[in-house]
This record gives C-alpha cells, sequence and structure tokens, in this order.
C-alpha cells in the first residue's frame, strides 16, 4: 500500500488531541476569566482540527489510489492470466476502498 514519510505528514491522532487540548484550555480560560488561556485554547483547536481534516483527506487520497492501483492490477492479472496478481489486485482494492471508508468526509 501507500507508504510515505510521517515526519512531516498531518495526523489524525495529533490533530484531535490538539483540538481536544484546546477546547479544554480554552474552557479553563472562559472559567477563570484569562482572555489569553481562551485565545490560545481556541486557535489550539483550530489548529488541531485542521490538522485532522488534513491528515483525513490525504488517507482518502491514499485509499483512492491504492483502489484504482489494486483495479489495475485486477484487471491485468485477469486478462493475462495469472490468478496471483488477480488475488494481489482484488486485496489491494478492498484495502483502498475500506481506507476511502474510514476516511470519508463527515456532512
Amino acid at each position: 500500500m501507500s507508504s510515505t514519510d510521517s515526519s512531516n505528514q498531518p495526523s489524525k491522532a495529533t490533530g484531535q488531541y490538539h483540538s481536544v487540548k484546546g477546547t479544554v484550555v480554552e474552557t479553563i480560560g472562559d472559567v477563570t476569566g484569562a482572555t489569553t488561556w481562551t485565545q490560545s485554547g481556541k486557535e489550539e483547536h483550530a489548529q488541531g482540527e485542521a490538522e485532522y481534516n488534513a491528515a483525513q483527506a490525504q488517507n482518502y487520497v491514499e485509499g483512492a489510489a491504492d483502489r484504482a492501483a489494486g483495479y489495475k492490477d485486477s484487471v491485468l492479472g485477469a486478462v493475462m492470466g495469472d490468478k496471483s496478481q488477480q488475488a494481489q489486485g482484488d486485496v489491494r482494492h478492498d484495502v483502498g476502498k475500506a481506507q476511502q471508508k474510514a476516511n470519508e468526509p463527515s456532512t
């Protein structure tokens, strides 16, 4: 499947962490009247949401690429009579489809 260097890639887990942390900091700021905490929390929450959405979109696109490559391999295997290639293509297609399903944008 697709492999990417995760050092500079958006992460759903990191995005969710910062979103929740930002909400907590914002709430503390609201309760204590510390406007700098409120503002800081809002900003961290927004950055976390943006990172989560970016990671979700990236994972969806990677799923689409795996799905298309799997379909190509499956068809090629079927045409050439290579059952192994066809089966590997089917698996890659299904994995890509599952990755897309898991990263569909919420409405």
